[in-house]
């Protein structure tokens, strides 16, 4: 397990040939190992203007090695409070690299998923900049309903996509922990990326499989609707987990935009604004 960054934080950051607009983000981040592992092979990043959970795959200690190299490449392409367009690229690719280094020959293969959410500029207006690689997860929460953001990269979600599963089915279907894309396994990373514009209210979470494998989509919205801190909120969302089986590690972060002024023009791009 790596945690960069602070697992509680608040920034005001300006934005730069704006001085209408300013912006004022806080979150928290929580992570526990669960009732059932041994290890946890999670890690996440939670600082300005980068936040990512990757969840490592591999046995033993690989996985631990694949999400610490993710998140620690990652944290190097902070330079300032906005992140450039090719930071989560190049950070991705360095990852890469360093997996297949630390990997044993002796092992089938080592990778990890990475998602995550980077404030970034796009046409000089601020916005989040979502990515994921696997079956981890980032939501938003606005105006009391819940969204999924990212796509799970999966052979359950393709199931669900062609309609020969339901949603619902797909956490207790046998293929439900067999993922398409990561991030390793000597293989370049793919990763999807969505703009979601910055708007005061709007929280983003950010989330390993571990809490989705125990919660539905309702709890998850209640917990974040309870209108706790984002600390708070991100470690109540990792007890309940834990409580309902914990069958798996599992690491949340939540992101609040505490305060957004200014006039943005950005539309959204999630792919399904059908609300989970």
């Amino acid at each position: 397990m790596t945690e960069l960054g602070r697992s509680e934080g608040r920034r005001s950051v300006e934005v730069p040939g704006r001085p209408d607009a300013s912006l004022v983000i806080a979150w928290g981040a929580a992570t526990d190992t669960g009732r059932k592992r041994h290890h946890n092979e999670d890690s996440y990043l939670a600082e300005l203007p980068l936040f990512v959970v990757a969840d490592g795959m591999g046995g033993h200690s690989a996985g631990d090695v694949a999400s610490a190299a993710v998140v620690s490449r990652l944290e190097k392409e902070i330079s300032s409070d906005f992140a450039e367009i090719g930071a989560v690229e190049r950070g991705l690719h360095a990852a890469t690299e360093d997996i297949a280094l630390a990997a044993d020959e002796k092992e089938l293969g080592v990778g990890t998923t990475a998602t995550g959410a980077a404030l970034t500029l796009e046409n000089g207006e601020p916005c989040w900049m979502v990515f994921n690689v696997g079956d981890s997860r980032v939501y938003m929460f606005e105006n009391n309903l819940l969204s999924q953001v990212s796509i799970d990269h999966s052979v359950v979600q393709e199931l669900v996509d062609a309609g020969l599963i339901r949603a619902e089915d797909a956490e207790f279907h046998p293929d439900s922990n067999v993922i398409t894309r990561a991030v390793g396994f000597n293989a370049a990373p793919l990763p999807d990326y969505w703009i979601v514009p910055i708007r005061p209210g709007l929280r983003l979470l950010l989330c390993s499989d571990g809490l989705t494998k125990e919660l539905d989509s309702e709890r998850i919205r209640l917990h974040l609707a309870a209108a706790l801190a984002p600390a708070e909120t991100a470690q109540a969302l990792v007890d309940a987990a834990v409580a309902a089986g914990g069958r798996d590690n599992v690491t949340t972060i939540v992101v609040d935009v505490v305060e957004s002024s200014g006039l943005y023009d950005l539309e959204h791009t999630v792919p399904r604004p059908t609300r989970v």
